[in-house]
């Protein structure tokens, strides 16, 4: 009979979750649902099989928790759907536990990849002028801009590859 370790088994499945999505985010800049829903599932199962119901309420928490934080910065226009819902997947995996240093680690790099793709497409203040606009957007009385998701993908970043390193560094430094 094989026994699983839940601090080996879930950074496993959040990793190889993770990595399969930031491959299909790498190649065409799209997320698909069959990989997100069936991870998000699998962690909630996962949860369930090694910890019961109460695990799996927690699991089901983070879960929503990280797809409610990523779907403002969705409608915000600053990230694609599959983004919002990978990053839902990882938090139903890793659990409640790793959501909040999953989202900061995961802002952080998304934050230094963006920089470094505006830098190299010669964007920067346009690019800051928007982060400008957005941020007075949330100020009260202000309406929040939305913007196009740009025609030509290879002005947009990849997210799900600072998805998969956030969640990987998470798991490794601040698993249970």
């Amino acid at each position: 009979m094989i026994t699983l370790q839940p601090e080996l088994t879930y950074p496993a499945a959040a990793t190889a979750c993770a990595l399969l999505g930031s491959v299909f985010d790498v190649k065409s800049r799209r997320i698909p649902n069959f990989i997100t829903f069936p991870a998000f599932l699998f962690g909630l199962v996962l949860h369930f099989a090694l910890g019961g119901w109460r695990q799996f309420l927690t699991a089901l928490a983070a879960g929503v928790i990280c797809g409610v934080v990523f779907l403002i910065f969705y409608l915000a226009g600053g990230m694609g759907a599959g983004d919002v819902k990978l990053f839902a997947a990882i938090g139903a995996v890793t659990g409640a536990h790793l959501v909040l240093p999953t989202f900061m680690i995961v802002v952080l790099t998304g934050g230094l990849l963006a920089l470094v793709s505006i830098i190299r497409a010669g964007v920067l203040m346009s690019t800051m002028h928007r982060v400008l606009q957005i941020l007075v957007g949330m100020l009260p009385g202000w309406e929040m801009p939305r913007f196009a998701v740009p025609a030509d993908r290879t002005h947009t970043i990849p997210y799900g590859v600072a998805i998969t390193i956030g969640s990987i560094i998470s798991t490794a430094v601040f698993r249970a």
